[in-house]
């Protein structure tokens, strides 16, 4: 796609060194929203940035909370290296989450993956804007690709939303698109369908 000129931003709610591995093996140099849109990085020239879009110490805060409500919340490995929220693992009721946590500054999301804890109004979708702006883009020009109760907002806003038959039912619902094929089958046929790069001739 890069060498047809069409940019990848990768948005992912893991941690930034695993996004930034990703990114340089697949010779990516565009920017990168990482931890669900808490992390922006980017880079120019030789300079690299790493914008911090979310507060962590209100995400800390709330996991406490969690723990003093007696819930047994359980921090991922990779929360040692998040920098702008908190990732618990799954197996906990969002909505008794979200009761704990109720009057406080932030939102609480489901990847899936893990559960996260977020300031409230972070993430990805206000992080790609942020990111598209560099490359004189907006999410009205994008196709977007999420599977996750937490791509869904960027997933309305883009031109073209498509998502997975294991994305779930949220995203299934805001997506214009559901593939056929899983992850990178998916994900090849739902740039050919959009147009973004010409369906391979059979010889």
């Amino acid at each position: 796609m890069t060498e047809a000129g069409v940019p990848v931003v990768l948005a992912t709610g893991n941690v930034l060194p695993i996004a930034l591995a990703l990114h340089r093996f697949l010779g990516l140099d565009t920017p990168i929203i990482a931890e669900n849109g808490g992390v922006l990085y980017h880079r120019t020239g030789e300079q690299e940035t790493v914008e911090h879009l979310a507060d962590r110490r209100l995400a800390l805060a709330a996991y406490r909370s969690l723990v003093r409500a007696g819930l047994p919340a359980r921090r991922l490995f990779t929360d040692r290296w998040r920098e702008s929220e908190v990732a618990i693992e799954e197996g906990i009721s969002i909505q008794g989450i979200r009761a704990v946590l109720r009057g406080q500054p932030v939102f609480v999301e489901s990847t899936g993956y893990a559960t996260h804890l977020m300031q409230r109004g972070a993430g990805k979708l206000p992080a790609l804007r942020r990111a598209l702006r560099r490359l004189d883009l907006a999410p009205r020009d994008c196709l977007a690709v999420g599977d996750g109760d937490n791509d869904v907002a960027m997933l309305r806003a883009s031109a073209w939303a498509v998502t997975f038959p294991s994305g779930s039912p949220k995203a299934r619902r805001a997506a214009d698109y559901v593939t056929r094929g899983q992850y990178s089958r998916g994900f090849v046929e739902a740039v050919i369908h959009a147009g973004v790069v010409p369906s391979p001739v059979s010889g």
